[in-house]
C-alpha cells in the first residue's frame, strides 16, 4: 500500500488532502503543530479510509480494513520533527508521496513590506522554504526507492504576482517554486509538482485579510480532489493550478517541469489564479 507524508494536516487543504488520500487507501503520516487538532484530523482520515489512527508514541498499530494513519505533532522547521516524520513513514513501509503543505504567513494580518517584522519573515522562510527542503532531503532515499515517488509542494499565485501586502509571503512561495523546478531537473526519477490551489475559504485566508468576504470561495474539500488529479493522471513534473486541472486542460506531457535537467517552461494557462497559502492553506 502507498505511503504519504502530509504536513499542515490539522486543518484546511492539508486535512482535506489527507482525507482524500485515506479514502483511496493510502497509509498516512500527518504533521501539524497542534497535537489536539492533528489527532482529530488523523481520526477523521482513518475513518475515511476505514483504517486505524494512532499517534507517533503508539507502537505497532496494525492495518485494519484500510490504510493506517499516524499523527506526529511538531514543527517542520525542526530537524528532529522532520526525522520523526520520515521514521514513521519508514515504519509503514516507505514513502511514495511527500506533500509539503504546512506554512505560515509571516504576519497576521498581512502588512506592506515597509512594515513587515523581520522576525516574521525569518519564520516564514524557515517554515515555508527551509522546512520543506529539509523534509525532502530526509525522505529522499525513500522516495527514490519508491516505484512511483512524487513530491507535491503547495504554491500560491503570490509567488508569481506582486500583490500589495503579499510580498514577504509571496517571496517564500517564489523560492519554493524555484526549488521545485530545480528538484524536478535534478531528480528525473520523481514526479515533482508545485501546485497553486487558488483562494479558498480557510482560517489562514481569513487571518491574512480579515476584512475580505470569503463566502464565495471554495472549501478545501472541493479543491483537494482536483489537485490529486496530478496523481490520478500521473502528470509530468511542473507547476499547475487547480483551475486548470479542474477544467481538464492539462494533458500528459504538458508539465512545466524541467525534467531531465532542462529548465522547462510553464505550460500555457498553468499560471496561478488567486492568492493561496499553506498550513491549512489559504
Amino acid at each position: 500500500m502507498s505511503v504519504a507524508i502530509v504536513t499542515g494536516a490539522s486543518r484546511g487543504l492539508g486535512r482535506a488532502l489527507a482525507g482524500e488520500l485515506a479514502a483511496r487507501g493510502w497509509d498516512l503520516v500527518l504533521s501539524a503543530r497542534g497535537a489536539g487538532a492533528l489527532e482529530e484530523a488523523a481520526a477523521e482520515s482513518a475513518k475515511a479510509g476505514g483504517g486505524a489512527a494512532r499517534s507517533a508514541s503508539m507502537r505497532g498499530g496494525g492495518r485494519a480494513t484500510g490504510g493506517r494513519v499516524v499523527a506526529v505533532a511538531g514543527d517542520v522547521s525542526s530537524a528532529a520533527h522532520r526525522a520523526a516524520l520520515v521514521a514513521a513513514a519508514r515504519e509503514l513501509g516507505g514513502l511514495d508521496l511527500l506533500v509539503n503543505n504546512a506554512g505560515v504567513l509571516g504576519a497576521e494580518p498581512l502588512v506592506p513590506l515597509a512594515e513587515h517584522a523581520l522576525d516574521g519573515l525569518r519564520e516564514a522562510f524557515e517554515v515555508n522554504v527551509v522546512g520543506p527542503l529539509g523534509l525532502l532531503q530526509e525522505g529522499l532515499p525513500l522516495l527514490r526507492a519508491s516505484a512511483a515517488g512524487a513530491v507535491l509542494n503547495i504554491s500560491s499565485d503570490a509567488a508569481v504576482v506582486p500583490y500589495a501586502t503579499w510580498g514577504a509571503y509571496g517571496a517564500t512561495k517564489a523560492a519554493g517554486d524555484l526549488m521545485s523546478a530545480v528538484l524536478a531537473g535534478e531528480e528525473p526519477g520523481l514526479r515533482v509538482w508545485w501546485a497553486d490551489p487558488g483562494s479558498m475559504r480557510t482560517r489562514m485566508m481569513a487571518a491574512a485579510e480579515p476584512g475580505e468576504d470569503l463566502t464565495g470561495l471554495p472549501a478545501p474539500e472541493e479543491v483537494a480532489p482536483v489537485l490529486l488529479a496530478l496523481l490520478d493522471r500521473w502528470l509530468p513534473s511542473g507547476r499547475y493550478t487547480a483551475d486548470r486541472l479542474a477544467a481538464g486542460g492539462v494533458a500528459a506531457g504538458e508539465g512545466g517541469g524541467g525534467a531531465d535537467g532542462a529548465p522547462g517552461g510553464v505550460p500555457d494557462g498553468v499560471a496561478g489564479v488567486g492568492a493561496t497559502g499553506a498550513e491549512g492553506s489559504l
